[in-house]
């Protein structure tokens, strides 16, 4: 019986690691490095809204770190979105690239492998396609659309909008 139940006890690990490559939870490693990135990304446009719209940063630093951390969590999140759904049409398309092993041992080899593949690509896919996605929106939302508010609330109008609708578009399939 102990026997039955370690065999069904590696059975549910194996399984729950399996679950963990297709769920949408990142690991430690993929949060940070998500959030690290969305963090200098959302960064950038203080330099814009500094030296363009003339908003000395010392007068104006609350507005900036405030801005910048809710922008950041927008972005992560659109991170996190995208590379979830990238990530199975990855795997998917790289069915051809990997043909199938008959045996177990290459069979296991072969889906990490692809899983590997797939989670590297989508994840700096997504970065790419969000990074540019909020800059792009941000530029014209900062020089089109609000040109002529205040710089502060065009900060916040522009950083807002920018990582909303990156957010939204996110979350489209």
């Amino acid at each position: 019986m102990s026997a039955k139940s370690s065999k069904s006890k590696n059975l549910s690990q194996e399984e729950e690691a399996l679950l963990q490559d297709y769920s949408r939870d990142l690991s430690t490693k993929s949060s940070a490095f998500f959030y690290g990135n969305a963090a200098i990304v959302s960064a950038v446009p203080i330099w814009l809204f500094w030296k363009i719209h003339q908003m000395e940063p010392t007068n104006n630093y609350i507005y900036f770190i405030l801005g910048t951390l809710f922008t950041a969590y927008l972005i992560s999140f659109a991170y996190k979105n995208v590379k979830f759904v990238l990530k199975h049409k990855i795997f998917q398309n790289l069915d051809n690239v990997f043909p199938n092993e008959k045996e177990k041992k290459n069979e296991d080899r072969s889906l990490r492998k692809k899983n590997e593949i797939a989670e590297y690509e989508a994840t700096t896919y997504s970065i790419f396609y969000n990074n540019s996605l909020f800059l792009f929106i941000l530029l014209v939302a900062s020089f089109v659309i609000f040109k002529n508010f205040t710089p502060l609330f065009n900060y916040f109008l522009s950083m807002s909008i920018a990582s909303g609708l990156l957010a939204l578009f996110s979350t489209s399939k």
